[in-house]
């Protein structure tokens, strides 16, 4: 400890996994935010690059960030760096000895690796281009199996797999810290999971969502439409309490059919408490119950560090919530006994204007509302993402789900009380707004692009328009 005391001027290297590109930044960001450091990039920072360079921080933050990444597959201290070999070389001969010292000593093992992105190196390249890194210091003993350190080549050939170069764009050399967390993807698939529905959020976005929304060891998170609970199996591995509502009898209670192939009915014990309890993470449950969204049954006080959810779009479930057909009005928001509740249609609009305004009521001061907001590209623009003056909008990151729908994960954060407040989120005009009216955003999923519009489409760019 000593030794890194008086380590300095350091840089660390994070090499970044290839998919869900929009999601990366705000996840790092938010992790480090979590140890109230922020992200500070070097080296012609490139959001879509495989490579980041992050200036400003320890080795402790860095570890912290990979304990929780799922974006990040592995984070190096970087040594040296540069566009050819020779100028990796003039870099890693004027990096600081005794930055250096600490992990070269004789007593010391280590490790040598090769890492290539974008090109396939054949085995005696790699040996080659360690044994032309003769001009380091190592004093140690070669351990390939379990060595006390590891350190890698990193060679960068550009994200175009069709056009590969025969030279790298860059290279780097580091020391090996620590990996990323993408065996949580493997190991919480929901292939495997005990209790699943149509909808069950994919375990890798799912992680995602909890650390866009900060959530922190005994934390209490909520999530309004809870499902199958994937968000609160993913909020519960990182040592929050977790709770939830959803409108539908049958999700909550795990009765009815089966979402399994070859399986007609769910099980005695196929319910949201049985997946905590696969992951061991049963004591972190507090509860589920049947509520209407729209009709919330808390009190009103901040009660939830996170609010986390996925709501229904009404494609695979639908969009309901309880009412009335007959003209009969609830006095203090309570309806009389003989009242018989039906199911209403429960449009989009309402839906995102409910989830605003309770997120700035019961999130804590500075708790994070994640939630995905369903869109048609045609229509899209930054204007329709509701907002709510409690609420500043951190970031807004696209999944392409066809050509010509998606849906953006919303993180925003409780900047002010709402205390005296009436509902205050603001959507755009009803006119121009594509979540008005009963399964509008439904129509326009399954409708795609049509043939007059194709039509349209190819003319003009026959014509170079």
């Amino acid at each position: 400890m000593a030794a890194n005391a008086s380590r300095s001027c350091l840089q660390f290297l994070l090499h970044l996994a290839q998919d869900n590109l929009d999601f990366r930044l705000p996840e790092i960001k938010s992790l480090l935010a979590l140890r109230g450091k922020s992200f500070t990039p070097t080296l012609n920072f490139k959001e879509k690059a495989p490579f980041w360079c992050l200036d400003g921080l320890s080795e402790e933050d860095i570890k912290d960030v990979m304990a929780r990444s799922v974006c990040a597959k592995s984070a190096f201290e970087l040594w040296g760096h540069g566009r050819t070999h020779r100028e990796l070389k003039t870099s890693l001969l004027n990096y600081p000895v005794e930055n250096m010292s600490p992990f070269m000593k004789q007593d010391s093992t280590y490790r040598v690796n090769v890492y290539t992105f974008n090109k396939t190196l054949e085995f005696t390249e790699r040996i080659k281009r360690i044994d032309d890194m003769d001009y380091l210091p190592f004093e140690g003993t070669v351990n390939l199996k379990s060595p006390q350190h590891v350190f890698c080549l990193l060679e960068d050939y550009g994200t175009n797999p069709n056009n590969i170069p025969d030279h790298p764009d860059y290279v780097y050399f580091g020391r090996w810290i620590a990996d990323g967390q993408r065996e949580l993807i493997r190991s919480h698939s929901v292939k495997n999971r005990h209790f699943i529905g149509n909808t069950s959020m994919d375990a890798g976005l799912s992680f995602i969502m909890a650390n866009h929304a900060k959530v922190n060891q005994n934390d209490v998170v909520f999530d309004p439409f809870v499902g199958t609970g994937s968000l609160l199996v993913a909020c519960s591995q990182f040592g929050a309490y977790v709770c939830g509502t959803d409108i539908d009898y049958n999700i909550i209670h795990g009765r009815g059919r089966s979402s399994r192939k070859k399986q007609k009915w769910r099980g005695p014990d196929e319910n949201i408490r049985a997946n905590l309890r696969q992951y061991g993470t049963e004591r972190l449950y507090l509860d589920v119950m049947v509520s209407d969204a729209s009709k919330p049954v808390w009190r009103m006080a901040p009660l939830f560090d996170a609010i986390i959810t996925d709501p229904p779009y009404g494609i695979r479930e639908s969009t309901r919530r309880t009412g009335s057909h007959k003209d009969v009005k609830p006095c203090d928001g309570i309806y009389v006994e003989s009242h018989v509740p039906v199911s209403q249609a429960y449009h989009l609009s309402d839906i995102f204007k409910d989830l605003l305004n309770f997120s700035a009521h019961h999130l804590v001061l500075g708790g994070r509302l994640v939630y995905w907001l369903p869109i048609y590209r045609p229509d899209y623009s930054e204007e329709i993402v509701p907002l709510h003056p409690c609420l500043q909008l951190l970031s807004n990151c696209e999944q392409v789900l066809s050509s010509h729908t998606s849906r953006r994960l919303i993180t925003m954060e409780k900047v002010k009380g709402a205390e005296g407040m009436d509902n205050q989120a603001h959507l755009p005009d009803p006119r121009f707004s594509p979540y008005e009216g009963h399964n509008a955003f439904r129509e326009k999923y399954f409708s795609g692009l049509n043939k007059r519009g194709a039509r349209e489409d190819t003319q003009s760019e026959v014509n170079g328009q």
